[in-house]
């Protein structure tokens, strides 16, 4: 089979969306299919095209940004090509050019199915409600065009705007998650870098820098952690420094991560690479993921950490609460509730046995190999061979 996926950012640009879509690409591949990623060439240092992991990737280049957007003048015409020698196109939106791909499958009979992994919500301002506007509707057009819409949580499906208008057209698959093996030397090393043996409880926080994400709640519990813990520390593993459009919510909130800085209280790790992270974790004690719009829908994180026995506190969003709650692995505090995610951390501290999971288990559910066969059964009912 020859699948065609089809995204605005993918690696190096590091995001669930761009995660998510790696590894599936890579599972197909495992399996014997074909796989072509295009996408766009969102810093010109990138190669035009290469090979990776036994990915095609062709990149098409950027004329200019509009927002967190690009536009590229030739991604049409890339894509009519790319299309035509294609089985089936997949489609992660997000994404300004899905309706024209999912369009030239209509053309040429090709089935395009999409991945929806978020809404999108920005900022409050005049240009951002036309960005909405612009985005809502070609995400309406390529649902239109599209055979098949994916999500991951039914839960999120009941309360997106946009997944209520396809429930004819939508599966439910939960998304591909998995951590590279790393030594326990590494793990060690790890700790000890960040002293956490000196510095306990340990709370992971793992993201992007951006407003939508909910640094500010996790600033505002820390004062009822600390008086109980008075060595906690805070790890924040993503990138923190250059966040694109987020320059004014890092100003706002730097000089008060400054004094925890100078205490010992809180590291910036900047973006790790897989086996970094997958030494990460067990340094942990929680992991925190109190986003705040629906722009976040699951928080895979959530499940990389319960992979290493890490209980999570999480956002009572739409979907971001589904795997604490399946799972049985940590606590759900109100959306922007700075009191209970500090209630949440400090239930998991004084009983962390109670927060424990089959890590095997776990690990079956969420295997890109097992989200690929449930893929591939979907693109046999399209008559995709």
């Amino acid at each position: 089979m020859k699948i065609l996926t089809v995204l605005t950012y993918y690696r190096p640009h590091t995001s669930g969306l761009t995660i998510y879509a790696e590894r599936l690409a890579k599972a197909f591949v495992a399996r014997g299919h074909e796989v072509t990623v295009m996408t766009t060439q969102f810093e010109k240092d990138l190669p035009r095209e290469e090979i990776i992991d036994g990915v095609r990737i062709v990149r098409v280049p950027v004329a200019f940004r509009v927002s967190k957007g690009v536009i590229a003048p030739t991604f049409g015409l890339v894509a009519t090509k790319l299309v035509m020698q294609h089985d089936v196109i997949q489609l992660h939106l997000p994404q300004f050019d899905a309706p024209g791909v999912a369009f030239r499958g209509r053309l040429f009979g090709k089935p395009s199915v999409l991945t929806y992994h978020c809404d999108l919500d920005m900022p409050p301002g005049f240009f951002n409600r036309i960005v909405n506007a612009v985005v809502d509707f070609q995400n309406n057009m390529a649902g239109m065009l599209a055979n098949r819409i994916v999500t991951y949580t039914q839960d999120y499906a009941d309360h997106s705007p946009y997944l209520s208008r396809y429930k004819h057209k939508l599966r439910t698959f939960l998304p591909p998650v998995e951590l590279p093996k790393v030594s326990d030397d590494a793990v060690t090393a790890f700790a000890k870098q960040h002293k956490v043996a000196e510095r306990r409880p340990v709370i992971g926080m793992a993201t992007r820098f951006a407003a939508e994400k909910g640094v500010e709640i996790l600033l505002d519990a820390m004062p009822a952690i600390l008086e109980k813990y008075p060595r906690a520390q805070v790890l924040f593993a993503g990138q923190y420094q250059a966040v694109f459009s987020e320059q004014a919510y890092a100003d706002r909130l730097m000089p008060r991560i400054k004094k925890y800085e100078e205490s010992g209280h809180w590291t910036f790790l900047g973006v790790l690479n897989p086996e970094q992270m997958a030494a990460y974790y067990p340094a942990l004690d929680a992991l925190v993921v109190p986003s705040l719009n629906s722009t976040e829908a699951f928080g895979l994180v959530q499940i990389e950490a319960m992979l290493n026995n890490v209980p999570c506190v999480a956002s009572a969003l739409p979907g971001v609460r589904q795997p604490v709650k399946m799972h049985k692995m940590g606590e759900v505090a109100a959306i922007g509730s700075a009191d209970e995610l500090a209630e949440g951390l400090l239930k998991i501290f004084a009983n962390k046995e109670n927060y424990r999971c089959d890590t095997a288990a776990l690990a079956q559910t969420y295997d890109p190999d097992s989200v690929a066969i449930e893929y591939e059964k979907m693109f046999a009912e399209l008559g995709v061979r």
